[in-house]
């Protein structure tokens, strides 16, 4: 049998989640689940890194309010590595509306809904390896 692969994910600790202090207890969580932390950085995101960073939601409604809100205070954008880390730092931060993310979840926990869940969500995590790949490049470009 074949131990699943390590693989690294870009997790980003959103404004309203840094706003509220909830830092560490994001970090508290992915640590406890097993995974490391490979690199971190606390900085306010351009809009330039931003409208590469959600290419894929150019046009949509949501993306003009979703870059603004990204860009209006201080993301702790973190790499994070483990088995199947992708799959389980979803899981961990549960759906992204945070009425109905499931209790135990980051978002089912500590999230609020203000009326922008799809923006105001606590956390982001890649969806896939190719995200992954490609999202990491954008935040950690010397990585």
């Amino acid at each position: 049998m074949n131990a699943p692969a390590v693989e690294r994910t870009l997790v980003l600790v959103k404004p309203d989640a840094v706003r509220r202090g909830l830092v560490g207890e994001v970090l508290r969580r992915i640590e406890a689940k097993g995974y490391a932390l490979v690199a971190a950085e606390l900085r306010t995101a351009d809009t330039a890194l931003l409208h590469d960073h959600y290419a894929e939601h150019a046009g949509k409604p949501f993306f003009g309010p979703l870059v603004e809100f990204m860009s209006s205070g201080p993301v702790l954008a973190v790499v994070v590595q483990g088995e199947r880390v992708i799959e389980g730092f979803r899981s961990l931060a549960g759906s992204t509306d945070p009425t109905t993310a499931a209790p135990g979840t980051i978002r089912g926990d500590l999230g609020r809904d203000w009326g922008r869940a799809v923006t105001e969500n606590l956390v982001h995590g890649s969806d896939a390896a190719g995200s992954a790949e490609r999202e990491i490049g954008l935040w950690f470009p010397a990585l």
